[in-house]
């Protein structure tokens, strides 16, 4: 399997010091990968830490929303990985968040939610899919479009208008992309993180009165992830949730 699978890349969009590290790092146990993000300095720490570890990565500046972008980021990965498939594509991004009561918001900020998970989205998987379905019949395990959601994805909160119409775009062309990709051989999966994450932004919140493991953990989030990329054609899992045992749902 190790064999085969150096024959083989990774790419996490949306990197920064929490889940996107988490998730490269796993991944970077078994393939390259490639980490994008709007800015450097999001994914350099990280590049760092998996080649210095002995793994590989390569980071991209790349403004997911937008076409060029996107165009010129998978025109680098190519000729990176020249000879080499695509085994995962993680879409970890969040874009901007902005909460906010509706009569106040502004419709570029209301469109700010679905630029980076409406439209990004579309970018990236009509980037990542050819490279996928080219990959079905030697990937080592099934080739995979793996999708990071939110509360928002399900449930629209008091102005959160803006992220959640973006989440519930990622949602529906997420199941709509497994229905019609999954019969081809490619894992397309929706992960509805419900809770705050712990990462370095979050450290000083009080969440869930305090107690301990109240928040998720990020290298947990990156364990589920691997866990849906190495599942059997014979047991794919479209979407599942996950939060922390005393989180309320």
């Amino acid at each position: 399997m190790a064999a085969a699978a150096n024959n083989f890349y990774s790419i996490v969009a949306g990197v920064g010091a929490g889940t996107g590290r988490s998730v490269a790092i796993k991944f970077s146990q078994t393939y390259p990968v490639v980490l994008l993000a709007r800015s450097a300095s999001n994914y350099e720490p990280i590049v760092k830490e998996i080649n210095d570890a002995g793994g590989k990565a390569i980071g991209i500046s790349t403004d997911i929303s937008s076409p060029t972008s996107v165009k010129d980021a998978f025109a680098k990965i190519g000729e990176e990985f020249k000879g080499k498939k695509l085994a995962a594509a993680i879409f970890n991004v969040g874009g901007t968040f902005i909460r906010k009561p509706f009569l106040e918001m502004s419709l570029e900020e209301y469109e700010v939610g679905f630029a980076a998970n409406g439209k990004g989205f579309y970018l990236f998987s009509q980037a990542t899919l050819p490279l996928l379905l080219e990959s079905v019949p030697t990937s080592p395990y099934p080739p995979s479009l793996i999708i990071t959601g939110a509360t928002a994805s399900v449930r629209g909160s008091a102005t959160m208008s803006s992220f959640a119409s973006g989440k519930f775009a990622l949602r529906a062309t997420g199941q709509s992309l497994a229905r019609e990709f999954g019969p081809k051989g490619i894992h397309v999966a929706h992960v509805i993180v419900d809770g705050v994450i712990d990462i370095p932004r979050t450290r000083e919140w009080t969440v869930n009165g305090g107690v301990p493991d109240g928040k998720i953990n990020s290298d947990a989030i990156a364990d589920t992830y691997w866990h849906l990329h190495t599942q059997p054609r014979s047991h794919f899992t479209q979407e599942l949730d996950c939060r922390p045992y005393v989180e309320k749902f």
